[in-house]
């Protein structure tokens, strides 16, 4: 968008130095096969302490977010991710997708944690409830999953999105089915 398009948009004139205010970023992740291959002979819990642990690399998009592995226990787990205006929609605050996508983790992470070696799972549904901001200002964020519900084929779970003052910035349930190994 140039700034004719943008001052047509809003009705104002874009801000000093606007044009060309480019950022970028540059990141790397290591190569997830080993994950990959732990989830066949580990159960949950012990891959996602080896994350934790750096034993195992991280999920490709904890690079690209910025979410790093705080505490694992069995039915619970925690990572943090410090909000960047690269996180932001065009209001000047973090993403809801961003926030949906820390809530979504957590709480399939917290049903993770209890599987069995081979078992997986995926997601059926998220409730997302936004209930304050999150912008750079705010600072390093914690989300905790916990697992509320565990079944033969589904379980649920909820994620918690705090602050450092530990407000409670955003809140999820969730529901995974229970996937079986292939025989």
């Amino acid at each position: 968008m140039n700034q004719t398009q943008l001052q047509m948009l809003t009705g104002s004139e874009p801000a000093a130095g606007a044009e060309g205010a480019v950022r970028t970023r540059t990141y790397s992740w290591t190569d997830p096969s080993a994950t990959l291959a732990a989830l066949r002979s580990m159960p949950g819990i012990e891959v996602l302490s080896a994350i934790g642990r750096g034993d195992l690399p991280a999920p490709p998009l904890s690079e690209t977010l910025g979410i790093e592995p705080v505490e694992v226990g069995y039915g619970r787990i925690t990572f943090a991710m410090t909000p960047q205006e690269m996180h932001y929609n065009p209001l000047g605050t973090v993403h809801g997708g961003v926030i949906a996508t820390l809530l979504d983790t957590a709480a399939a992470c917290a049903v993770h944690s209890v599987l069995p070696t081979g078992v997986g799972y995926v997601s059926l549904d998220l409730t997302v409830k936004y209930l304050r901001p999150v912008t750079a200002d705010t600072g390093r964020v914690i989300v905790t999953g916990t697992l509320l519900s565990k079944g033969s084929r589904t379980a649920l779970a909820e994620g918690r999105l705090t602050d450092s003052r530990d407000r409670l910035l955003a809140y999820a349930s969730s529901s995974c089915m229970i996937l079986e190994p292939a025989a």
